[in-house]
């Protein structure tokens, strides 16, 4: 049988900061076998608060990174630039598939939710994009469905505050979901890379609903897209102590290390610093 070499190939993820390790944490789950390459934008975060001709243009030069780096597939793990940019991360990625978050996840909502009645939380840029609702309307055709909407701008200070467990997240979350509760969702989106860290609080509170994590269905597409291609890296026999990830940032941060074990829940290297 003819050997495929792409197979060897690292894949390719980039975010404005750290939100996108928590899709990386998900795609090794899915694919621990494979090879990876990090980039975060560490000097230029976030891209929330920028003109879509800036994040745009961040965008290319991240995906441009990549391709030089010789990836096999490429995942936008930001929802900012998934909402704005991702044509032009397709446009750069030299015939590359490319994955972001918004499609996968909403994809996951329509199949999840059983009374039409979906919940989506993110950062104001993401919620006022409306990309989300935007997709899943599209993806449904159904006039029926209802999508509501609530950015919750302080979980991303929390999370990479570490402050998940205190008290008074757990007010602040029940006063961001009330509406949802109200509204009697049964499926809620979690619209931001950053909220996976906070799924057990908003499962505590939200017992009844399902939480839909736009990296886990993320890395479930990239493990199609990668099967049908005959590009997934060979099982090792050998245990696998530490997934094999390159991580490069264009500016390191004091607590990188904290927040990256945080995130991936595992040590991670010494990013490399580079300027794009």
């Amino acid at each position: 049988m003819e050997i495929n070499h792409n197979n060897l190939l690292p894949i390719g993820v980039f975010d404005s900061g750290i939100g996108g390790l928590s899709v990386l944490k998900q795609l090794v789950r899915f694919l621990p076998q494979e090879n990876y390459i990090y980039l975060g934008d560490t000097a230029r975060v976030p891209y929330g608060n920028k003109s879509p001709e800036i994040v745009k243009q961040y965008a290319a030069e991240c995906t441009d990174f990549l391709v030089s780096k010789q990836v096999k597939l490429i995942i936008a793990a930001c929802n900012t630039v998934s909402s704005v940019a991702l044509d032009v991360v397709s446009k750069h990625a030299n015939n590359l598939p490319v994955i972001g978050m918004i499609e996968p996840a909403s994809s996951a909502a329509l199949r999840e939710s059983s009374n039409g009645r979906i919940g989506i939380i993110g950062t104001r840029a993401t919620i006022s994009s409306k990309a989300y609702e935007n997709e899943i309307t599209k993806l449904s055709g159904n006039k029926n469905l209802k999508v509501f909407s609530k950015p919750c701008p302080l979980f991303v200070p929390i999370v990479e505050e570490g402050m998940m467990k205190h008290p008074s997240t757990k007010l602040i979350a029940t006063d961001y979901v009330r509406d949802m509760i109200d509204a009697h969702v049964d499926t809620l989106v979690l619209g931001c890379t950053h909220y996976p860290l906070l799924s057990q609080l908003l499962q505590e509170i939200m017992p009844e609903v399902t939480l839909i994590d736009s990296g886990e269905h993320a890395s479930v597409t990239a493990l199609r897209i990668l099967a049908e291609a005959r590009q997934l890296q060979e099982q090792r026999k050998e245990f696998i102590e530490k997934p094999n990830v390159k991580f490069y940032v264009t500016d390191l941060p004091a607590n990188f290390a904290a927040q990256a074990n945080m995130f991936l829940g595992f040590e991670s290297d010494k990013p490399e610093l580079i300027s794009l």
